[in-house]
């Protein structure tokens, strides 16, 4: 049976592009039959990759047959992948967030758990000598992986394995990173076509609190006021997201990746709260600039508070 390589739900370019990564490794590689596929339609910026690598956008899935071989990238949280994940055989973990718990396996699996920004930056190591076989456009997606997950090195994610990874790859590809990155972030701004609700859900983790659930979304953008002016919209359709989702509450943060800060959307006296507890700030309207904070995973999770 092939074996499947995917990533979190809602897939922004890391659990898009690190699933083609090692599936092209396991296949080319290691002699193993598999595939990579996505848990959900990927954000506009995965899909500038896909275009301009000349990548096929993986098959997307809604559940795992039992006994199906996976391997998990990105994540290892269950309740960011398939309902049926724990009747799968998970053969392997790649991942670079805090552990979950949660997640049962048939057997011994491989797990590689790094604190680095980016998946495709431990796949990279983990691949080692054999990325003198990797071709052209799977190294084109592992760069941009990188170049995602640490918001062209501004993150505080960032470590210096994923800056000399990320610039071996651009220079082995002849790229110009700032160049290229400009175009990434281009294409992520591009948040026209879609819906509040969608954008709710677009780049987002579950996460939960002294017994509050939230839905933390996050837009990273270098064109902030194209999001900002939706605010009206998107906290009216806050709570129908929330309802539906099985949340209490939707944090949303547009992240300025150029000057470095992030806007949180304060709908209500909740959230008013979370975000002077949380960050400290001082709240005096329907949003709240919080400076320096950029990264969910380092920066907004471990701090939120109720």
């Amino acid at each position: 049976m092939t074996t499947l390589v995917f990533g979190h739900k809602s897939p922004d370019t890391d659990s898009t592009g690190s699933p083609i990564i090692w599936a092209w490794y396991l296949n080319e590689i290691k002699g193993v039959d598999a595939a990579p596929a996505l848990l959900g339609e990927p954000n506009t910026e995965a899909l500038f990759m896909l275009d301009h690598w000349k990548l096929d956008k993986p098959q997307i899935i809604d559940d795992v047959q039992a006994d199906q071989p996976v391997v998990i990238v990105d994540t290892n949280n269950p309740a960011e992948l398939p309902a049926s994940i724990n009747d799968a055989d998970i053969t392997a973990i790649i991942d670079h967030h805090r552990l979950v718990g949660g997640l049962e396996t048939k057997g011994p699996v491989n797990i590689v758990m790094e604190t680095l920004a980016c998946t495709a930056t431990i796949m990279y190591k983990m691949i080692g000598d054999d990325m003198a076989q990797m071709p052209t456009n799977i190294k084109g997606a592992m760069l941009t992986c990188i170049l995602s997950d640490t918001l062209e090195f501004r993150s505080p994610t960032t470590t210096q394995e994923d800056t000399a990874i990320a610039h071996a790859l651009a220079k082995d590809l002849g790229i110009d990173i700032p160049e290229y990155a400009a175009q990434m972030f281009a294409a992520k701004s591009d948040v026209s076509s879609f819906s509040e609700a969608e954008l709710l859900r677009m780049d987002s983790k579950e996460y939960e609190v002294d017994g509050k659930k939230f839905r933390v979304s996050v837009l990273e953008t270098t064109s902030p006021a194209a999001v900002l002016n939706r605010k009206d919209a998107l906290m009216a359709a806050m709570p129908g997201v929330a309802t539906e989702d099985g949340a209490d509450q939707v944090l949303l943060f547009v992240v300025d990746i150029l000057n470095e800060e992030a806007t949180m959307l304060i709908p209500n006296d909740f959230t008013k709260s979370v975000a002077e507890k949380s960050f400290g700030a001082t709240v005096t309207g329907d949003s709240v600039v919080l400076p320096g904070v950029m990264s969910r995973k380092k920066q907004i999770i471990p701090n939120i508070k109720v």
